[in-house]
């Protein structure tokens, strides 16, 4: 079975765009741990703890795989004769659940209604320096050729594929590769042979389970009953990870977020979550999926976790570690 979603990988944000891989939209069956690992009414939601966190990369695991997978590609570069320098990576944005089931904490409703503190939507990688157009070439390698289909041909898989491929293309005397030094940074560390399992697989578990627990009948009436709360303080909305446009609020302006408005809606937001016991119920129903879940596909997660961990060793070894 194979999982996928439409979200982008690295932080977990759980929210719009989440694809559902299978037909099951009925409450989690009986398991031997059928109770959750977190009281929601004892813990703020970034603190709730789920099934498949010891198969999540934590952030510094994440930044010291940006940090090799950036040296391998500069690596490549100076083959090519190009000093090529790693850019600084910026500070990863959150990876915390806070904002999984929607707005969910009341002083953070009554402090900062919608806007979110500490998240700058306008935080960029810092500048770098202008390449040559042959050192564009070296890394990024040429533009993909059309397919008869009128499409554009993917880029290599495996090392092993790229090495194989054919640019067409030279840079001081060299055969630039398909996808550049930047996809073979990317491969080096990722997929030198043909990979056993999707890097994405563990992230589409986490989606999977928590649509599959957003479409459950216990979930999907509590949030018809905090859709019909809301509407009793006169906000029509249906959706809780939706909360801005559909208020009548700018998502693109963080004033308007978090203006008196937004923090006066917000807080009726949080208490209708808490009247119809919706993150409760939300969360011992997706923790319920993600056992489930990972029962079914117990061979391929451990297989996930060799592999990851194999990589976080690698990057460790190519950092200096």
């Amino acid at each position: 079975m194979q999982f996928r979603s439409s979200r982008p990988a690295g932080a977990l944000l759980l929210g719009a765009g989440l694809l559902l891989t299978a037909c099951s939209s009925g409450e989690p069956s009986g398991s031997p741990e059928t109770e959750p690992l977190s009281d929601p009414s004892k813990v703020s939601v970034e603190r709730l703890v789920y099934p498949l966190d010891p198969y999540r990369t934590t952030k510094e695991q994440i930044h010291s795989l940006e940090k090799a997978q950036e040296l391998l590609t500069a690596d490549c570069m100076k083959r090519y004769g190009f000093g090529y320098k790693t850019a600084a990576q910026p500070p990863s944005p959150s990876g915390g659940t806070s904002y999984r089931y929607g707005l969910a904490d009341e002083r953070t409703a009554a402090r900062y209604g919608y806007s979110r503190p500490g998240v700058s939507s306008a935080q960029k990688r810092p500048e770098e320096s202008p390449l040559s157009p042959d050192e564009r070439l070296a890394l990024d390698g040429p533009p993909p050729r059309s397919t008869p289909g009128g499409g554009l041909e993917r880029p290599p898989l495996t090392l092993e594929a790229q090495r194989k491929a054919d640019s067409g293309r030279t840079v001081n005397g060299r055969k630039v590769l398909v996808g550049g030094c930047g996809q073979e940074g990317h491969l080096r560390l990722y997929a030198e042979k043909e990979k056993g399992v999707d890097l994405l697989f563990v992230f589409g578990m986490e989606s999977e389970a928590f649509t599959r627990a957003q479409n459950s009948p216990k979930v999907a009436a509590a949030i018809k009953a905090w859709s019909g709360c809301m509407a009793e303080k006169g906000y029509r909305i249906s959706d809780p990870m939706e909360s801005s446009r559909s208020l009548g609020l700018n998502p693109e302006s963080e004033a308007d977020m978090g203006s008196a408005k937004a923090i006066a809606i917000a807080r009726h937001d949080v208490a209708c979550k808490k009247q119809v016991d919706l993150v409760a119920l939300w969360y011992k129903a997706e923790v319920g999926f993600q056992r489930e879940l990972m029962e079914e596909h117990a061979e391929q997660l451990a297989l996930f976790k060799t592999e990851m961990d194999e990589r976080i060793k690698k990057a460790a070894a190519v950092n200096g570690g």
